[in-house]
């Protein structure tokens, strides 16, 4: 793994703890381009990402996130950060959401956790604190209930990753059958067509928050 994290204490110290786990961890570096040279040299199965990084202390490591998705699809990547942003998380989960994480710092209480966290997410699972969930929702409500048994058989794909032409094919249905059940599960989801870009995400969270890990 490669683990992108601004503060020399707590980078060491993942390392270092990481590593008595029996993990691996090919490079650890100080800021966002060290972390595209790294994943582009070393070629890990997972990456940890904090969001604030050098030299603006803002986004960087998200926007590399991000770009890093785009430009491995097979590379986990794990959000390891103190902020709790919809925005941020909405960014990373975009498109298919597989092989990602977002946890809280202060909320991640045993080494143990975060080393299932990480094979979780390199093996092309999905963690995500509570907190995000809820607030990526802003509802308490637990819709899916309200799903048909096929409905919940295309949301569960959804969140392993897959897209509408591979759920057709799994599902031995046409294309347009599922594009049918994907908008039926966004309207049961409450999930209007102006959110067009955050709905898939949404309703694989909602999805997630149901069922647990």
């Amino acid at each position: 793994m490669v683990i992108a994290e601004d503060s020399v204490i707590l980078r060491e110290g993942m390392v270092e703890l990481l590593t008595a786990r029996g993990c691996e961890v090919v490079a650890a570096t100080g800021d966002a381009d060290g972390l595209v040279s790294a994943v582009a040299e070393h070629l890990p199965d997972v990456a940890v990402v904090d969001i604030r990084m050098p030299p603006t202390h803002t986004d960087e490591g998200i926007h590399a996130a991000v770009q890093l998705r785009a430009d491995y699809p097979g590379l986990g990547v794990l959000v390891f950060s103190q902020h709790a942003d919809t925005s941020w998380a909405a960014r990373l989960l975009a498109g298919e959401a597989v092989g990602v994480g977002y946890l809280l710092k202060e909320r991640v209480s045993a080494t143990a956790d975060f080393v299932d966290a990480l094979r979780r997410v390199a093996a092309g699972g999905v963690v995500l604190d509570p907190i995000i969930v809820s607030r990526l929702l802003n509802s308490g409500k637990r819709p899916l209930d309200r799903l048909t048994a096929r409905e919940r058989e295309v949301v569960d794909l959804m969140a392993q990753g897959h897209s509408n032409r591979s759920i057709a094919g799994l599902l031995v249905i046409s294309e347009r059958a599922v594009e049918k059940h994907v908008a039926s599960v966004f309207a049961k989801f409450d999930l209007p067509a102006t959110d067009a870009d955050n709905r898939r995400v949404k309703a694989v969270v909602a999805y997630l928050q149901e069922v647990g890990p």
